[in-house]
C-alpha cells in the first residue's frame, strides 16, 4: 500500500529531475502535494502521520505563504 500523497510527492520529484531542480518550475506540483496532505489531515486528524507530508504546523505555514486555500468540504 502506498502512503498517502506519494504520487504527489514522486511528481515533484520527476518535476525537479527534469527541470534541473527548479523549484519555481514545480510550483504546481507542490501546490498539489500541499493540497493532497491538507486534505489527508482534513480525514485522518492532524495525529496522523504520512511521510509524504509536511507535520501540519509547517503544511499550514507553506499553504500561506503560497497563499493556497484549504479545501472546503
Amino acid at each position: 500500500m502506498s502512503s498517502p500523497c506519494q504520487k504527489e510527492a514522486c511528481a515533484i520529484q520527476d518535476c525537479l529531475l527534469s527541470n534541473q531542480y527548479d523549484d519555481a518550475k514545480c510550483a504546481k506540483v507542490i501546490d498539489q502535494l500541499y493540497v493532497c496532505c491538507s486534505r489527508f489531515y482534513k480525514d485522518n486528524g492532524e495525529e496522523s502521520r504520512s511521510p509524504c507530508c509536511p507535520l501540519p504546523s509547517l503544511l499550514k505555514l507553506k499553504m500561506k505563504q503560497r497563499n493556497i486555500k484549504p479545501e472546503k468540504d
